[in-house]
């Protein structure tokens, strides 16, 4: 053959890839409102930056090699934000983007050269799990289990997963691995599907209770963000890596400060209550100390007594680790505490300091706590935090008792303490805790009551831990944001170049 003739070959096989599942199916998506895995890309990444990897690729059994153009996964690398990443799309129009050894191929390819290379990872997950029958029988494990790394998490670089319909299988597993998660509401995430669900529990299951964006936002915590369209998804996507460095060995990268930032936080005072007994939401403390318009709540829905946010000051990535009266006043229950856990663990690994702010009344104590292992939760808490080596900075605004002063940066676990003037060191309301101290309850002796609780007061302000030294500062709380961007100044890693030791990088992502 001609050289021409073989440019119109590869021009043939090209249109044929990427005519991928068929005219029917793709209009089928169309008019569903979808994107197709090649529009999500283009949507997602910066215009003609995509080079894909694998077009070619088909399936490795003749007899359905005719109908799995690129075979179901189009991958590839692309810009974001003018930053290289590498990228995986599922293509649910070729045999529901089933797993197969050639697109696990694929995967392993542009995987492994994310994490050699520093680029960020991202899933772009729909898919219906394992292709049968390739992995059935003695053969099919012939092809399992030949990469010992394959789910292997070290977070060289950040890894980033939605979900965009069904997903079973690999989009599974790579959601589960990955440091952050989206979906658009309406998709389902499970290790099977509702069918084969159904089939071997012997009951009929409904979709969403196995792994709609309700459950998995707010029970399991496995997604962080659930939103209306694949647009909003992919907006997520690329809002979420403007915090994080292209790998681990780089600080994130920096913005431009919006003009009027400071300007909330001078309005401290009609934000939090004085009363202690009085709900505010915390993220409209975090919302006004950050750069205007720059916070960005992960898990939202999910262990809501705190919250986690990421956000920016002058500039520059920070992780707010918030109490948040607005939910059980703020206690800590099992779930807050497995969220601050898996969030330093985000900020350590990839070089983003943490701020703790403080007003928490203690963990949730009850039967129920007790049944989803509280203490283990603890103290993986105080394990992670011990390993934490980027800038931690801890304000205190109100209450800090107990034990939870310490999960919340209190003592040596942060490198900068704060106080507002408000805040309280007991180990519980002053109140109760007369009556636990001395036994003394207000209606039996209103005075010696009274007398008492002025007491406590006074042992637990905030002079007394700045007289100790174990509070460096006592700041006015419309000072928070200047204290925070002076102290984070004072505090960068600069013998490193604001990278970290990540000590927590293998920690599991899900547990």
């Amino acid at each position: 053959m001609s050289a021409k003739d073989l440019i119109k070959e590869l021009e043939q096989k090209d249109a044929e890839a990427f005519a991928m599942g068929g005219p029917e199916k793709l209009a089928q998506r169309k008019a569903q409102g979808h994107l197709n895995a090649r529009e999500r890309i283009d949507y997602l990444v910066d215009p003609g930056s995509f080079a894909e990897s694998g077009r070619l690729a088909r399936a490795i059994r003749p007899e359905v090699r005719h109908k799995t153009p690129a075979d179901g996964k189009v991958a590839g690398f692309a810009r974001i934000a003018g930053r290289e990443v590498s990228i995986v799309s599922n293509d649910f129009t070729v045999l529901g983007a089933s797993s197969s050894v050639i697109n696990m191929k694929k995967i392993r390819h542009v995987k492994s050269a994310a994490s050699r290379y520093g680029m960020p990872l991202v899933f772009l997950g729909e898919s219906s799990g394992a292709r049968m029958p390739d992995r059935m029988g003695a053969a099919g494990r012939a092809l399992l289990a030949q990469d010992p790394t394959e789910y292997q998490r070290l977070r060289e670089t950040p890894w980033v997963a939605t979900l965009m319909g069904q997903s079973y299988g690999s989009s599974t597993w790579y959601a589960a691995m990955s440091d952050f998660v989206v979906m658009r509401k309406g998709s389902i995430m499970a290790i099977a599907s509702p069918n084969v669900t159904s089939i071997a529990i012997g009951k009929p299951v409904d979709a969403e209770d196995l792994g709609g964006w309700k459950l998995l936002t707010g029970i399991s915590g496995l997604v962080d963000l659930a939103v209306d369209t694949d647009e909003q998804v992919l907006d997520a996507v690329k809002k979420f890596l403007s915090y994080m460095p292209s790998h681990a060995m780089e600080p994130p990268p920096v913005h431009p400060v919006p003009a009027g930032s400071g300007d909330a936080c001078r309005k401290m005072l009609d934000i939090v209550p004085e009363e202690r007994n009085k709900v505010y939401d915390a993220r409209k403390v975090v919302a006004a100390i950050a750069d205007k318009n720059s916070t960005f709540e992960l898990k939202e829905r999910y262990g809501r007594s705190l919250a986690t946010v990421l956000a920016r000051l002058d500039g520059k990535s920070v992780g707010f680790i918030a109490n948040n009266p607005m939910y059980k006043g703020g206690a800590l229950d099992a779930d807050a505490c497995q969220k601050a856990t898996s969030f330093m663990v985000l900020c350590d690994s990839f070089n983003i300091p943490i701020v703790f702010l403080v007003d928490v009344p203690g963990f949730l104590i009850g039967v129920e706590g007790e049944l989803r292992g509280m203490p283990g939760k603890v103290i993986n808490w105080m394990n992670a935090i011990s390993l934490v080596t980027v800038p931690k900075i801890t304000v205190i605004t109100r209450k800090s008792y107990g034990q939870a002063f310490i999960n919340m940066g209190g003592g040596r676990n942060t490198d900068e303490l704060a106080c507002w003037p408000s805040a309280d060191l007991g180990f519980m309301d002053p109140r109760v805790s007369v009556n636990v101290l001395y036994g003394v309850k207000e209606q039996d002796d209103p005075e010696k009551f009274k007398e008492l609780v002025a007491q406590v007061n006074r042992d637990t302000a905030p002079w007394e831990l700045a007289r100790l030294y174990e509070a460096q500062h006592v700041i006015d709380p419309r000072d928070t944001r200047d204290f925070l961007i002076r102290m984070l100044q004072v505090h960068r890693k600069r013998l490193k170049n604001g990278v970290g030791d990540h000590r927590l990088a293998n920690w599991p992502t899900s547990y």
